[in-house]
């Protein structure tokens, strides 16, 4: 069975940056409803589309195909006094977006003096990722699954949140 729209495709995968550092070793296998669901990365869906178990690729996805590019107005300098006795950089935070989008997830990178940098990057923006991936399973989805655009099955929880958190960054 070749993967096409509609059907539920397991992946044994791990990512790399383009230096080889790994970046997600892929422990859970990845399971998605293939056809423009939202379920992984676009770029990945196309590579896919007609493949069957077995088949092994690698997709190099820059940085707009991944978690989008860096942007410096995310950055932003703030005062100690908002924040928590106990931050430290590093910490993330969600904070509801202004203009009603999905909550921003927010990194602290710097604390200086009574000021606060804070980073709505997602720590992965502005870097390229190399997906490496084998087909492991294909099968049609469910009509529930279709109905809710998305896998019903024990594995789902992980590839609902996969790669970033539930929150999707790229619109």
């Amino acid at each position: 069975m070749q993967i096409a729209k509609n059907t539920v495709v397991t992946l044994n995968y791990r990512v790399t940056d383009p230096d080889g550092n790994l970046i997600d070793e892929g422990r859970q296998p990845l399971v998605y409803l293939h056809g423009g669901y939202d379920g992984i990365f676009a770029r990945i869906e196309e590579a896919l589309q007609g493949k069957a178990v077995g088949a092994q690729l690698e997709v190099k996805l820059q940085p707009e195909d991944a978690f989008g590019i860096y942007d410096a107005e995310l950055v932003r300098v703030e005062s100690l006094s908002m924040f928590p006795e106990d931050i430290a950089v590093g910490m993330q935070f969600e904070r509801a977006a202004e203009d009603g989008e999905d909550d921003m997830i927010y990194t602290i990178t710097d604390i200086e003096g009574d000021k606060v940098v804070v980073d709505g990057n997602h720590p992965l923006a502005g870097t390229a990722l190399i997906f490496d991936c084998t087909v492991a399973d294909v099968r049609m989805a469910t009509a529930e699954e279709l109905a809710h655009g998305h896998v019903h099955d024990a594995h789902a929880h992980n590839s609902h949140a996969h790669g970033d958190g539930g929150h999707h960054h790229n619109h």
